[in-house]
């Protein structure tokens, strides 16, 4: 039996597009971060990561299946990246090519083990006390302002700021130290 090539194409076309989509789907959040990283701004490199998703799709018959697609993706995003900044005048960061590289690549090492350091950070913040962590979650993740906190709390602003800070820097040593001890997952 002989298969014709534009058959073969068609039958692969919704598995290609479904591997696509799991690739693109679990590598989100990384790339977008990584984005972030190189832009600034959250909705800049959201942008730039819709457009780049594009390219991606169009250039996916290029991508070896069982390859690094992080790698892959993150080439594209970082082209998109410098397409973006060279027409964009309003982004806040305009970084010469060479330097914008050297922060494309660092940055690309880091993606690679985000998820152990998340999974440290988290075990990092079940060890504070919860006084501590509602502290945190105020600060950082409600976005709350520090004097409107302060006033909440019945605190001068600079207490909170040096108990923040002090909290970031022991966090950050915990987490040296569960990746450093390979303890990420383990109690």
């Amino acid at each position: 039996m002989v298969v014709h090539p534009s058959e073969l194409a068609s039958d692969s076309q919704p598995d290609r597009q479904a591997e696509f989509v799991a690739l693109l789907t679990g590598s989100h959040g990384r790339l977008l971060g990584y984005l972030m990283s190189l832009l600034g701004r959250r909705h800049d490199a959201e942008d730039v990561l819709q457009k780049a998703s594009v390219t991606m799709w169009q250039k996916f018959d290029t991508f070896t299946l069982g390859t690094d697609f992080l790698a892959w993706a993150s080439t594209v995003c970082f082209y998109e990246a410098k397409n973006f900044q060279r027409l964009s005048a309003r982004s806040p960061l305009c970084f010469d090519d060479r330097l914008l590289a050297v922060l494309a690549t660092e940055r690309l090492a880091d993606l690679g083990i985000r998820e152990e350091r998340l999974a440290a950070l988290d075990r990092c913040l079940e060890k504070l006390p919860e006084k501590d962590r509602r502290l945190l979650q105020a600060a950082y993740i409600d976005g709350q302002g520090i004097a409107s906190l302060a006033e909440q709390l019945g605190r001068a602003p600079q207490t909170l700021y040096n108990r923040l800070n002090i909290l970031r820097r022991s966090l950050a040593d915990c987490v040296q130290r569960r990746l450093a001890d390979g303890a990420v997952g383990s109690g």
